[in-house]
């Protein structure tokens, strides 16, 4: 059972999510912290609630400080929108989920709603989303899991959004139990 760091910007749908399914007992995972760089998150307030230690800290260093605090095996980006730097026995334990399935639409300016415009402007047919860990490019790390899902010429790019997030609240639990069974190591050195 892997051990979370869970690092938000915003509502923490994401981490709804993880709780969720961590009392249901289709993650294999313990929340240790819940970290934001915003002090008015709603998801800060949701993890106090769901009883979880919940803090803000602003800067990589900040929130080291607290990570190297607990026992973290793996430190989940859960909507958090700064690039993030971990501690140095962490470095290759950030996991990520992206918006869009990478290559595609990814990148520095690539996130929420700029990717789901730019996926409707393009006219795909398919979007999805990408779990990956990340490294210190946006969007670069190895990939972890991949879900698609069809889009219509009709979707309108907040349509491609609840779309999207509804196959990432599976994807990102299965990465999760995917890194528990197979190890970090694995996903860094198959390619």
């Amino acid at each position: 059972m892997l051990k979370l760091a869970v690092l938000l910007s915003g509502s923490g749908r994401t981490l709804d999510n993880f709780h969720e399914r961590i009392k249901a007992g289709t993650l294999k995972a313990e929340i240790k912290v819940v970290i934001s760089n915003l002090a008015s998150a709603l998801g800060l307030e949701k993890a106090s609630k769901y009883g979880y230690p919940a803090f803000h800290a602003v800067g990589n260093q900040a929130i080291n400080d607290i990570i190297n605090q607990y026992d973290v095996d793996l430190i989940a980006l859960a909507g958090y929108l700064k690039l993030y730097e971990p501690p140095e026995a962490l470095q290759k334990s950030v996991l990520n989920i992206h918006p869009s399935l990478i290559p595609s639409f990814c990148g520095d300016g690539f996130y929420g709603h700029f990717v789901h415009d730019a996926v409707k402007k393009r006219g795909c047919l398919v979007s999805g989303c990408t779990v990956h860990f990340a490294n210190e490019v946006y969007d670069e790390g190895p990939i972890v899991v991949q879900k698609c899902v069809s889009l219509n010429d009709t979707d309108s790019p907040d349509e491609i959004a609840s779309k999207v997030f509804d196959i990432e609240c599976k994807a990102f639990p299965e990465a999760i139990n995917l890194i528990d069974e197979k190890g970090i190591d694995y996903f860094w050195n198959r390619s």
